[in-house]
């Protein structure tokens, strides 16, 4: 039986130069994604503003068809006419689609809130990475200190004024 040999694979060894730009290409994709959230979280919340501005006009409009049919079912109780019962009939149908408009409209409701909390949890995430990064530069950046040299004072060197 013949033993198989393993092939060796070489590991590549990253140059400083590679190194320093995947590092600054980070740092710079992170920049980029911290002012992109942040657009969105903006555009996001006005969009969640807006829906509910809408969802609030439709239940209010809701509950006044709702008065309305109580309204109009009660005059077709007094006085069954072909005219009140197609007046009941229209604003029920209009009740409905009413209520379908208002479902649709809560659904995306909650589904834009879910988007915005994911939205800002990664845009706090981001922006603390690059707090974070931003003070270590800093402190990698900073310029040595240079140093005095301290003069060494020669002993028996004293000069003497004759």
């Amino acid at each position: 039986m013949a033993i198989k040999k393993k092939k060796t694979v070489k590991k590549k060894v990253i140059t400083s130069e590679r190194a320093l730009k995947t590092i600054d290409a980070a740092i710079t994709d992170l920049t980029e994604m911290v002012s992109l959230t942040a657009q969105a979280v903006i555009e996001k919340s006005t969009e969640k503003k807006r829906l509910l501005t809408s969802a609030k006009r439709l239940a209010k409009k809701r509950a006044t068809l709702a008065r309305k049919i109580k309204t109009a079912a009660g005059k077709f109780k007094k006085e069954a006419t072909a005219a009140n019962k197609k007046i009941v009939a229209l604003l029920k149908k209009e009740h409905a689609s009413l209520k379908k408009e208002l479902l649709k409209l809560t659904a995306r409701k909650s589904q834009s809130a879910k988007e915005l909390a994911a939205l800002k949890l990664s845009s706090k995430r981001a922006s603390a990475y690059k707090k974070a990064i931003s003070a270590s530069d800093k402190v990698l950046n900073k310029p040595k200190k240079k140093r005095r040299v301290a003069k060494k004072k020669v002993a028996g060197s004293k000069t003497s004024s004759r």
